[in-house]
């Protein structure tokens, strides 16, 4: 449109031009070396115009004819780079599609193409992985760190390999220079945090923590949770070395930070029962049996009252049970004690309650494991009732106590042959289970995974269990992406 008026407004000066040199004519006389000129002022003003143009037409030849390399080498270019993001495109393609030949031919297609090797790397890595080549893979990823917009995708692409390889020294010195470069990043704070406490760093996994609390990587409930945790290998970490009063202390905070756990309440009473401070250690046990009600508890409350008569033990097993009236767990503590007192009524009686009572909830392993799991709290799962192996042998003492061995106690003892299995602490992420807390999972390694709960196999019906599937390779990393571009 724009150029349409400048077109006319042209076409209209040249014509009132014309109009005017036609109108008022002039003369023009030019002599130079002898020759004389004359002419109108309308034609040599129309002559300067056609020598101005034909100047014009003459630069345009010459130029064109001088740059037509440049062009040449211009359009050149870019078609090689059309070609190049068209491999690259197709190679991404292939790398999906899980086809290393076609991926490995467009990365060499596309290096060759493009002169830009940051936007090949990456897929030459990715495809050397997918044919298995993980030296070649590696090699890329190494060439990475070497291009600061590269590095950390490079970073990224070695702590997978790595952790593959269990290299765990490695992983966490990749993971800190990664962590260093991008600190807000969730996967590179989630890898350090738990390669740190699996190599048993506590107190720069404490910080790594209070940095993942502080840039919101992970909810501030759950990382009081793990510090509770740290807090509880610290406290064993102290009492090694002698210092009573720092473990001490320690264990008192870890236990307060995981009324879940029975160990660090377990710990906390021990560390202050060796003290000879009874008082304060029974009601560590019995602030810790309002939330957890273990068997490990029960037992360190018994070593407390180890000196008491039985009648004496009774009563206070009576105290601890007044502290979760309704809990299985509660029964079997309290018939234990009125089992070495010899009441033999007040026994069977919490036994009978302790078979109607709900046992810890199951827990089954979770699909996709998310980082810092932390296993699900005991109302998020169902419960289950019914005598277990140890509320069997307890109801086949009481029988053969009251009325000798015979059917009563032969019973009980077929039945806790196929009795629902005792509680046990299971793994959140792999399923696995073990006798005793730790903070790792002995089969996983993942931490702070372990809680006391009825194996999922139970809630299925079986009577014997089932083998937890072993975590495949990806399950075993931590929590960073299983391709380096993720």
């Amino acid at each position: 449109m724009i150029r349409g008026l400048l077109g006319l407004l042209v076409f209209v000066g040249a014509i009132a031009a014309a109009i005017f040199f036609a109108d008022h004519p002039g003369h023009v006389e030019i002599v130079w070396q002898g020759w004389l000129v004359e002419t109108s002022v309308g034609v040599l003003a129309a002559a300067a115009v056609l020598a101005g143009l034909a100047i014009a037409l003459l630069y345009w030849f010459v130029s064109l004819i001088l740059d037509s390399p440049r062009a040449f080498l211009r359009h050149r270019r870019a078609r090689r780079r059309r070609a190049g993001y068209r491999a690259l495109t197709r190679g991404m393609v292939a790398v999906a599609a899980g086809d290393p030949q076609e991926a490995q031919r467009c990365a060499r297609r596309a290096d060759a193409l493009l002169a830009d090797p940051p936007l090949t790397l990456l897929l030459s890595a990715q495809a050397a992985q997918l044919g298995g080549d993980e030296t070649a893979a590696k090699g890329f990823f190494t060439a990475m760190l070497e291009r600061p917009e590269m590095e950390f995708l490079g970073l990224r692409g070695l702590l997978n390999q790595a952790l593959r390889a269990g290299d765990r020294g490695t992983a966490l010195r990749l993971t800190e220079r990664a962590a260093a470069l991008r600190p807000d990043t969730t996967w590179a704070v989630e890898n350090l945090f738990e390669l740190e406490a699996r190599e048993g760093r506590w107190d720069a996994a404490l910080e790594t923590l209070a940095q993942a609390v502080k840039r919101r990587i992970i909810p501030r409930e759950r990382a009081r949770h793990h510090r509770g945790v740290i807090l509880y290998e610290l406290s064993l970490t102290a009492l090694a070395s002698g210092d009573r009063a720092r473990g001490r202390n320690l264990a008192a905070q870890a236990q307060a930070l995981t009324p879940d756990l029975a160990a660090p309440a377990a710990h906390h009473a021990r560390v202050l029962l060796q003290e000879h401070r009874t008082g304060p250690a029974a009601k560590a046990i019995e602030r810790a049996w309002r939330t957890i009600p273990h068997p490990d508890l029960a037992q360190i409350y018994g070593a407390i009252h180890d000196g008491a008569a039985p009648l004496d033990r009774l009563k206070s097993f009576e105290r601890l049970a007044a502290q979760n009236p309704d809990a299985r767990e509660t029964h079997l503590a309290v018939a234990e004690a009125a089992l070495d007192a010899q009441l033999w009524g007040e026994a069977r009686r919490h036994l009978e309650q302790a078979l109607n009572a709900p046992a810890p909830p199951f827990i089954a392993r979770l699909p996709n494991p998310a980082p810092f799991a932390v296993p699900p709290a005991a109302d998020e799962s169902p419960s289950l009732a019914g005598p277990t192996p140890r509320l069997c042998l307890m109801m086949a003492r009481l029988e053969e106590a009251e009325h000798g061995v015979g059917p009563g106690s032969r019973e009980w003892l077929d039945r806790a042959v196929t009795a629902m299995p005792d509680p046990r602490y299971v793994c959140a992420v792999c399923g696995g289970e073990s006798l005793e807390w730790r903070v790792l999972c002995p089969h996983c390694g993942s931490f702070d995974a372990l809680a006391w709960r009825t194996p999922a196999w139970a809630a299925a019906g079986n009577t014997v269990p089932i083998l937890a599937k072993p975590p495949s390779a990806e399950e075993r990393q931590l929590p960073a992406a299983h391709s380096a571009s993720g």
